[in-house]
């Protein structure tokens, strides 16, 4: 049985995370699985990991400590941000370390890399006999930096792995000189649920970090003005991060505490059973890379509507078919585009049961396929 690696800087919340534990999952049932993940957040997985797939933390006595470098320069706490600065150095020191020393030392026949940073070690000290992987999530958004950071990155890898159409287009193009090649394979939908939504309940949904790319303030402000003629209706968020307070805040000042809920963060099945009691999904992210998310939600036959700067839901979102795709961040348009499935359920319903059906390709025993099909070919 081959072994496979795959490197994280962690297990907690995001969506790397969740497409990490998703395809070990996935190669577990062919595969001796093994992720290398520099720091242990918490005493498990935030994401359910299937028994067999091991995991090696490598950093077990240090975490990250940017909060506590940023709250000791804002209480200009000086010697307070010294020590933390020294901390920090270490952890860097550490991180570079002992992730050098498991790509040197391991003994996987494929070695699957989830960070640009990981990408150039795994290039430069990864073993010749090994099949190396760049597995590249983010979208350069045409940040010409960043993208030659990823390009430079992966010079030395046998393959570069793109989520998106979109992005495995662009790197082909620009690596044709390197011995890296590019593939395309999507992420996945892990269990396609047998139960869908009925579309019937009165509620929107929405699951993603809170930070500000993710775009909840302009989503509190659409539901806001949508009350205004659809008081009955109510929104749902799933996740938590650094714009918690300021979304509170909102919600408090404009009296929505009774029609909005933050759930924090929480498990599939939690978000399963949100999924399938809620009619509309609605995301405002100013980017997205794939938008497993949309998938997630469609799977359940919830249609879904995005802004077009989400370039991910571009890729997935057939507008007026499967959900909507609103242009140029257009407030107004969105919230008309949540007003016209309120109204005309059948049409509701139609666009939920398209979705469903348009998603099927990124089922795991399709996309399975195209990740064993890569690591076979060596």
């Amino acid at each position: 049985m081959k072994k496979v690696s795959i490197l994280s800087l962690h297990m907690g919340y995001g969506g790397i995370e969740k497409s990490i534990v998703s395809l070990a999952n996935v190669l577990c049932d062919k595969y001796d699985v093994e992720i290398a993940c520099t720091y242990k957040l918490y005493d498990k997985p935030a994401f359910e990991l299937d028994s067999r797939v091991k995991i090696k933390y490598l950093v077990e006595d240090y975490l990250p400590n940017r909060k506590e470098i940023s709250e000791a320069l804002s209480n200009k706490k000086v010697f307070r941000a010294i020590k933390e600065f020294i901390k920090a150095s270490k952890i860097l020191y550490l991180r570079r370390k002992t992730m050098i020393d498991y790509i040197k030392s391991t003994k996987a026949d494929v070695i699957i890399s989830t960070k640009d940073i990981f990408d150039r070690w795994l290039g430069d000290y990864g073993s010749s006999k090994a099949i190396k992987i760049g597995w590249e999530h983010n979208h350069h958004h045409n940040n010409k930096q960043y993208a030659l950071n990823i390009i430079k990155s992966c010079w030395k890898l046998d393959y570069l792995v793109l989520v998106s159409k979109d992005l495995n287009k662009f790197y082909t193009k620009e690596m044709l000189k390197s011995r890296c090649k590019c593939v395309y394979i999507p992420n996945v939908i892990e269990k396609f649920p047998a139960r869908i939504a009925k579309l019937e309940e009165k509620r929107l949904v929405s699951v993603g970090r809170l930070s500000p790319e993710k775009g909840y303030l302009d989503l509190l402000k659409i539901f806001n003005s949508l009350t205004e003629k659809n008081k009955d209706w109510n929104l749902d968020i799933v996740g938590d991060g650094i714009e918690r307070e300021k979304l509170e805040k909102y919600i408090d000042k404009n009296n929505l505490s009774d029609r909005v809920k933050l759930h924090g963060f929480q498990n599939k099945d939690y978000i399963d059973k949100l999924l399938n009691k809620s009619s509309i999904y609605v995301m405002t992210s100013h980017t997205e890379s794939f938008g497993i998310v949309l998938i997630e939600a469609m799977s359940h036959g919830v249609p879904c509507i995005a802004f077009s700067s989400a370039e991910g839901a571009k890729e997935i979102i057939v507008s007026g078919k499967n959900g909507y795709l609103i242009k140029n961040r257009n407030h107004g348009a969105y919230l008309k585009k949540i007003e016209d499935l309120i109204k005309k359920e059948d049409f509701r319903k139609k666009l939920g049961k398209e979705a469903r059906q348009s998603v099927k390709k990124y089922t795991s025993d399709v996309v399975k396929e195209k990740w064993y099909n890569l690591i076979e070919k060596k």
